[in-house]
């Protein structure tokens, strides 16, 4: 990670953002209230949030080998679970956001690209009514993320085993529609928009396509840049940490940046 760039992408970020009062359209001043600046019960999450907390204190050492960009924090393969758990899992505030986001989209097929330790997973896994389908590549961390989602007796996720370069193609033959995407995995250019497009040939009428840590380094920014700009993408929001791509024709080519 290039903090030169994250610092600057931050800074310029902030002279752009832009508040409710700024938002013409019916559909994204609901969306900012409701969703960017909602509230979540947190008594919803009180279960997952204390899987959390066995994670953060779990100093088990696994193997993780970065299928993707290389993690800024460790230096070897070999890393114990609470080290892990607090630099790379989504904080409570953000998986509010991904459920309420989902939730509000009416979202059934939800896709999420990066599994990690599940903890993302569970909480869009408690939208009703849903199905989430979640890909992940590191063996242990696999291990981890099926302990937590039997633990929790979810069963409406589907753990996607192996390399997404290979295991996105093969599920995206079947044609069903996507409601809810989310691509946390491997943070570079190249990946992140050949995940877009793959997705995006199957995405619903109404549907969002949810890229996280688009400032994290330069290429991550230059495809955050490409991606707002898309043929199919008729609506996007840059919250700094993610951004959110819209597939919705009637919203007429919307951007906005906004902070949550």
């Amino acid at each position: 990670m290039s903090t030169f760039f994250h610092l600057k992408s931050y800074l310029n970020h902030w002279l752009d953002v832009v508040d409710e009062h700024s938002i013409h359209s019916p559909f994204f001043f609901d969306f900012y209230n409701k969703v960017v600046k909602g509230k979540t019960d947190p008594a919803l999450f009180e279960e997952i949030e204390k899987t959390r907390e066995r994670l953060l204190k779990n100093q088990s050492v696994i193997s993780i080998k970065d299928l993707g960009a290389k993690s800024p924090h460790f230096k070897s393969d070999k890393r114990p679970i609470n080290q892990v758990a607090a630099t790379s899992l989504n904080d409570i505030d953000q998986c509010a956001f991904f459920y309420r986001m989902a939730r509000y989209m009416e979202s059934k097929r939800i896709v999420e690209l990066g599994t990690s330790m599940g903890i993302t997973s569970l909480y869009l896994s408690k939208i009703e009514g849903a199905k989430l389908f979640t890909f992940e590549g590191n063996s242990d961390l696999i291990n981890i993320a099926l302990t937590n989602f039997e633990s929790l007796d979810q069963k409406n996720i589907e753990l996607i085993e192996g390399n997404i370069d290979h295991t996105l193609p093969e599920f995206l033959q079947n044609p069903a529609k996507i409601d809810f995407a989310l691509i946390d995995a491997n943070h570079r250019y190249e990946p992140t928009l050949k995940y877009f497009n793959w997705l995006s040939m199957r995405m619903a009428d109404q549907s969002v396509i949810v890229i996280d840590d688009i400032y994290y380094s330069e290429e991550m920014g230059r495809a955050w840049s490409e991606l707002k700009k898309h043929e199919l993408v008729y609506g996007s929001i840059d919250l700094f940490r993610c951004g959110i791509l819209f597939f919705d024709l009637a919203l007429n080519k919307q951007h906005f940046i906004w902070s949550n």
